[in-house]
């Protein structure tokens, strides 16, 4: 073999060799990732508590110990149960004769009194209200009927306050139809099949149409709003729960798809010109003039996942930047300041421009691999470029206090979707899912503005549900 050929070999074993590099490489990177993702936990991903089963490790915290010892601190109020000044039944226990001489006491002087009160729930029965409408007939001949309540549907029916428990069971307490029917019956005698209950909830829905369009409206015009969407199980398949809220307001919407076609279908975002709260999912910025704030819990644990990587140093040194800053902030809403003084703000801006940068010198572009398409990057790498393109929106908790840290609002409401899919599996019809979504944004919104629940539910079955355009205090049912 000539020297000629040799080198034609050697050029193509060094090209060999150059392409199994950046393929070794490849693969080092894929099993990084399939390790990483092994160790995921809900400490440094969007994994919940429950999927660590039994061997959950010692908790980590990044709160610091404040020093005091659990339970109530010295001067705080206490909390138990008061007596009343008015009790609904007074039974007197009189001592019949004399502890010493046996004399009987019947007309003998009260010299005092003690007294203790028990609260119990009495005997619970349904009550049967019989409505008889009257024909009456006029001097001129003509005959006139009186007309029934709208609670009287027809010659036995539950009125509102049975349907709104029933409504309050299922879209609130999660019970399954069976089990609700169970407790209507042990506990009311009320003997409930399951497609009344199902009647109910549909009849439900359909009064509080003109609550949802409101709700809509109330949270279009808020100036901050959370949004967050998860996945369900709708008639065998994937959909998708979105949510929009503030602390006054909640909408729950389900839908096929989870991109933009399904927000539009909510009927928020397309008229929402406020501040978005989300946790970075790309068809939030689809829509144009909104402002936006990035959820930091989702950040801090992924920080967390990223620190655990080798050579990873700069994700401990910006989860520290936004502890600080949130630190920061809490401290200068606690004195009464309504933002922070521009040297705060400003050494926060450079803390974190230096953690971006020293994550860009840890994580270089990867080789090119000859193939079409972006290369591949790691999850530590495409989370420092979302800190970095996106800083403005990542630090806007800071730069405006009506901004929270995080998207954890929105988390608690679509949490209780996930509870209910946990106890059910999941709708089997999109009507059903629909239902559900409607009344629970219905008692969501309710409770955040402090209304009796069962009152509400009740009012919505005679056809006057509450309005978030006309808010009013509501008594307490009877």
């Amino acid at each position: 073999m000539d020297r000629a050929e040799l080198e034609a070999e050697n050029a193509a074993l060094r090209a060999r060799v150059a392409e199994q590099d950046v393929e070794i490489a490849a693969l080092r990177q894929q099993v990084a990732e399939l390790v990483a993702r092994l160790e995921q936990n809900p400490r440094n991903s969007s994994k919940p508590p429950s999927s660590e089963g039994y061997a959950k490790p010692a908790p980590k915290s990044r709160r610091t110990s404040s020093g005091r010892k659990p339970g109530k601190q010295p001067g705080a109020p206490g909390k138990h149960l008061a007596k009343v000044a008015d009790p609904d039944t007074v039974v007197v226990h009189a001592p019949q004769a004399c502890g010493s001489c046996d004399a009987g006491l019947h007309d003998a002087e009260v010299s005092g009194v003690q007294a203790r009160q028990v609260f119990d729930i009495p005997p619970l029965r349904l009550e049967v209200t019989e409505h008889r409408v009257e024909q009456r007939r006029c001097r001129c001949g003509t005959v006139t009927a009186g007309q029934f309540p709208a609670g009287a549907r027809g010659p036995a029916c539950y009125g509102p306050q049975v349907r709104g428990l029933a409504v309050y069971l299922l879209a609130y307490q999660h019970l399954p139809y069976d089990r609700a029917a169970q407790l209507l019956s042990d506990v009311l005698a009320a003997p409930v099949s399951v497609g009344t209950l199902a009647s109910i909830m549909s009849e439900a829905t359909g009064r509080v149409t003109p609550f949802l369009d409101a709700v809509r409206t109330r949270l279009a015009a808020a100036g901050v709003a959370h949004f967050d969407e998860t996945g369900a199980r709708v008639a065998g398949r994937l959909h998708w729960v979105h949510s929009a809220s503030t602390d006054r307001w909640t909408l729950y919407t389900v839908h096929p798809k989870r991109g933009v076609e399904a927000m539009d279908a909510a009927g928020v975002l397309a008229n929402f010109v406020g501040i978005a709260v989300h946790d970075g999912w790309r068809p939030y910025r689809r829509y144009p003039g909104l402002a936006h704030g990035l959820c930091n819990a989702h950040h801090l644990r992924e920080l967390t996942a990223a620190a655990e990587q080798p050579g990873q140093g700069w994700a401990i040194d910006m989860a520290t930047v936004l502890c600080d800053a949130l630190a920061a902030v809490d401290a200068a809403k606690t004195g009464g300041a309504v933002r922070l003084d521009p040297a705060t703000l400003e050494g926060i801006v450079g803390r974190y421009a230096k953690a971006v940068a020293a994550g860009h010198s840890a994580n270089p572009p990867p080789p090119r691999s000859g193939r079409r398409g972006r290369t591949a990057k790691s999850k530590a790498a495409n989370l420092l470029g979302r800190l970095d393109d996106y800083r403005d929106d990542v630090l806007r908790f800071a730069f405006d206090f009506a901004v929270p840290f995080d998207n954890n609002l929105a988390e608690r409401d679509i949490r209780m979707i996930k509870l209910q899919q946990k106890i059910s599996g999941g709708w089997r019809t999109l009507a059903g899912a629909e239902t559900f979504c409607a009344l629970r944004s219905y008692i969501s919104t309710i409770r955040k503005n402090r209304i009796h629940v069962l009152t509400a539910l009740a009012q919505a079955f005679n056809g006057d549900p509450w309005l978030p355009t006309a808010p009013r205090p509501l008594a307490a049912a009877a």
